[in-house]
């Protein structure tokens, strides 16, 4: 999945593709409107926004076109946001050439070959429109002074974009008004320069504009590019390659490499697609956007340094040579990370604006549709809310809000829009959370009897029935299907004898489903049955476990000769890792960006307020890793909401939800750490730091995940 959802965007990226592949360079690219989708038509754009601009900049990245197209659209983008409009003055005599477009040329194989910029006049006089219209159908260039000093864009550029005074007014010159000289960067695709201004006339200044901003997004939209390129050519290379006489990608230390690379990549995609969107919806640069903008530029352009970089050593010495492209996706790595600026100061100006309160709003915008659908659902939550509380928990199970996504009558069959809606208009009511038994109930409702249903799912719902999950194992943690306890069959039904470990709340727990193993003589993931156990049957002995911050939520359960009768085998018999895999799975519409108890970016800015408001300041480089803490937190709810429209839209979200579990436990532990760093003496932080260690354990470790990453979404060759 790239920067862009929905099946528009994904036909704009393949389209994109196919232009790029033909040997498209910047009057190709102008032809074919790409370099005016972000203008309104009146402009001479396309009246789409930076979001589908981002969606064509991900697949030029990735295709590695030359030309001077992105400071040419950074420029337009700011022109067409400016604010107050300045003084029109007299028509350019030759303002025609503002309104022709440039002639694509002939040879199929121009990619890699500068584009000649077109020869504009001197412009002292054109209008605004007009020099908008140009930069849109490539009849002028322009290089944008991203950095002091230097320049994105060609020396002979049209136009140039220099921030000009202290408030951060920039001015729209023409190449007669600056001493622009070639400057020789790292990346030989990308024309860089250094602009000294001689004179800025009045009327082409456009007052403060998010020209840095601009640059920041779209350099990142082209990182995410080079980083897609990256995943995939390393993934592809390791696919086939082989050493000790299997396919490299074989070996862990490669698989997870790759993986992480695309962990990296789908994070930077998701803060780059937050931050257009923000920029999209807000005419002005508020705090919010700014928020949104720095977190796309502390991840994107260094993940698409890190992928470069793992590619090259995935493909080995290949990857070091001329004969391989991979140098050259590097090198344009570099040079935008270095144009996108120092991540350090976005990393800290995240930081105080998240202390400062401001956060980015993660909710779906839904259709005109959901109105009516919103008014009933608005409705019954207002009737649940006037209720005391034991009159709400009980019509919250008998009219299926606990879990509304299950089938009636144990939920409400509610849609993926129903479900989002529901989310968000219960959020005061304090839903009970049902812990294993989220877990439990959808497995007995897909695969359970009739019988199984009334006996179980209405008093789990009312909070009289807690259950625990009998699955882990001393010898089958992560490899779950590896387990040896045994199920026999008895009169009436089974005997189950063997040992399960990290049983959450066994020692409290009134019914358990468990895995045994009914038929040893199968394959592995056949012949296990799945069992609901009392757990106060004969034979069962419950050993509580003390973890390291002091509690006992583990436990060791020894099963010895445990009667199971018939009606408890939930479906058929040796067909339980059918059932098991629902469990762990069932399908419901990933809502919400919580990862962990007490663990988030959130938690930790508030953390931070408290401190601040004790000590002067923290040191610079809290800030900075602060900012890089709030960035990834971010970038993690922005993951989720797109899963979240994903599944609105009826699409598959990809490889988004694995990757988001990876990032979200990995970083509950880096949160607590960091928190617990500035106060050790604080006592929840203290606790955190120990309690989130489970964390990258828990319901599959961080090395399984990358497994099921790099085999499923990268199609990376499965371990012997």
């Amino acid at each position: 999945m790239g920067i862009g959802l929905t099946k528009e965007h994904m036909a704009l990226a393949a389209s994109v593709h196919g232009v790029a592949r033909r040997g498209a360079d910047h009057a190709a690219l102008a032809a074919q409107g790409l370099l005016g989708l972000h203008l309104p038509e009146e402009d001479g754009g396309q009246g789409y926004g930076l979001v589908e601009l981002c969606v064509a900049l991900e697949a030029l990245g990735e295709e590695r076109v030359r030309g001077p197209y992105l400071p040419s659209v950074v420029a337009s983008a700011a022109l067409a946001r400016r604010g107050a409009a300045p003084a029109e003055t007299r028509d350019l005599p030759d303002a025609r050439r503002a309104s022709a477009p440039a002639q694509a040329p002939d040879p199929p194989d121009t990619r890699c070959a500068d584009a000649a910029p077109a020869q504009a006049p001197d412009l002292p006089g054109v209008p605004w429109p007009a020099l908008v219209r140009g930069l849109a159908d490539g009849s002028l260039t322009a290089a944008v002074a991203v950095l002091p000093g230097c320049a994105l864009g060609s020396a002979e550029a049209d136009l140039f974009v220099v921030p000009v005074g202290d408030g951060g007014e920039w001015a729209v010159l023409d190449r007669s008004d600056v001493d622009a000289v070639p400057l020789e960067g790292i990346d030989p695709d990308r024309p860089l320069c250094s602009v000294a201004v001689r004179a800025v006339p009045a009327a082409r200044v456009i007052g403060p504009a998010p020209v840095r901003e601009l640059a920041a997004v779209l350099l990142g939209a082209d990182a995410c590019g080079v980083a897609a390129w990256a995943v995939a050519t390393a993934a592809g290379h390791a696919r086939v390659r082989e050493q000790f006489g299997r396919p490299i990608g074989q070996f862990q230390g490669v698989k997870h490499r790759v993986a992480g690379a695309l962990v990296a990549s789908e994070q930077a995609r998701a803060a780059v697609w937050d931050a257009a969107r923000a920029l999209d919806a807000t005419p002005d640069c508020s705090e919010e956007v700014r928020l949104a903008v720095a977190v796309a530029a502390v991840l994107a352009p260094d993940a698409a340094v890190r992928c470069a970089a793992d590619t090259i050593q995935v493909l080995g010495g290949i990857g070091y040579t001329f004969e391989h492209d991979a140098h050259r996706y590097y090198r344009r790595a570099l040079s935008g990370r270095m144009l996108a600026g120092d991540p350090g100061p976005w990393a800290e100006e995240a930081a105080r604006l998240a202390v400062a309160g401001v956060r980015r709003r993660m909710e779906p915008d839904l259709p005109e549709e959901a109105a009516p659908v919103r008014d009933a659902i608005r409705a019954e939550a207002a009737s649940l809310r006037a209720e005391e509380p034991e009159v709400r928990r009980a019509r919250l199970a008998r009219e299926g809000w606990m879990m509304p996504h299950l089938p009636r009558p144990w939920g409400r069959a509610a849609s993926p829009l129903e479900q989002v809606i529901i989310h968000q208009e219960f959020r005061d009511l304090g839903r009970p959370d049902l812990g294993i038994a989220a877990w439990a109930v959808p497995s007995i409702v897909r695969y359970g009897t009739r019988e199984q249903q009334e006996r179980f799912l209405p008093g789990t719902f009312a909070g009289e029935i807690v259950w625990c999950q009998l699955f882990s194992e001393p010898g089958a943690g992560s490899d779950l299907a590896g387990l040896t306890t045994k199920a026999v069959r008895v009169e009436g039904g089974w005997s189950l004898t063997g040992q399960k470990i990290w049983t959450s709340l066994a020692q409290h727990a009134h019914w358990g489903i468990c895995l045994a193993r009914t038929s040893p003589d199968r394959p592995k993931h056949d012949g296990i049955t799945y069992f609901v156990v009392n757990m106060a049957s004969p034979g069962i002995t419950v050993r509580p476990l003390k973890e390291i911050n002091g509690d006992e939520l583990f436990n060791e359960v020894f099963l010895d000769d445990v009667f199971v009768p018939d009606d408890l085998v939930v479906g058929a018999v040796d067909e339980g890792w059918r059932v098991a895999r629902d469990t762990l799975s069932h399908e419901r519409v990933a809502l919400g960006d919580s990862w962990g108890p007490g663990s988030r970016h959130t938690d930790m800015a508030r953390h931070l307020a408290r401190l601040s408001s004790l000590r002067e300041a923290l040191r610079e480089a809290r800030w900075e890793r602060a900012g890089r803490l709030w960035a990834e937190g971010q970038a993690i709810s922005a993951l989720g909401l797109r899963v979240t429209l994903s599944q609105l839209a009826g699409a598959d979200p990809g490889p988004a939800s694995s990757v988001r579990k990876l990032l979200g436990m990995r970083h509950a532990q880096a949160i607590a750490e960091f928190c617990w760093s500035l106060d050790p003496s604080d006592r929840h932080w203290s606790r955190m730091i120990l309690t989130t260690r489970a964390f990258t354990i828990g319901g599959g470790t961080t090395e399984v995940q990358l497994n099921i990453i790099a085999e499923r979404a990268l199609h990376l060759p499965r371990d012997p």
